[in-house]
């Protein structure tokens, strides 16, 4: 990604360079996505509420760029294709687990103003987060 590095000074430190790979806004919920199993542009779309396609598209390239996901052709006329987590992809999801983790216990849900706060259950993202589909990857080879 480079001519974006924002930690250009810092990138001798592993988390540094990880950020260089995930930080921008949306790439983490299109990860989030994407651990549900193949999905296509449109149904990520749907599912990523509020982000453009444009910026979707962007957010898919970049994590294809990087190694995280893959795209695969399900059609070549018109092209259509599925995005799908790779090793690399995989080998993210405990991160994400974490920040789901500290997203339940320490950030409550706002139900609205002056109403008091609700936890979301952990369960609603947990099988999304369980490493299940990734590219390349026979049934003997997934968890």
């Amino acid at each position: 990604m480079a001519g974006r590095e924002r930690y250009a000074s810092q990138l001798h430190c592993p988390i540094a360079r990880a950020l260089e790979v995930v930080c921008d806004r949306w790439t983490f919920l299109v990860l989030r996505d994407l651990a549900r199993g193949p999905q296509r542009f449109s149904r990520l779309r749907r599912s990523l509420s509020g982000i453009s396609a444009t910026l979707l598209s962007d957010r898919l390239q970049r994590l294809e760029a990087a190694g995280m996901i893959t795209r695969v052709f399900y059609s070549e006329h018109p092209p259509r294709a599925e995005y799908m987590l790779t090793a690399k992809g995989e080998a993210f999801l405990p991160v994400l687990r974490a920040l789901r983790d500290f997203g339940t216990d320490w950030v409550p849900l706002a139900v609205s103003p002056g109403a008091g706060t609700m936890h979301e259950p952990r369960a609603s993202t947990a099988e999304a987060l369980e490493p299940t589909h990734r590219a390349g990857a026979s049934g003997s080879d997934m968890r």
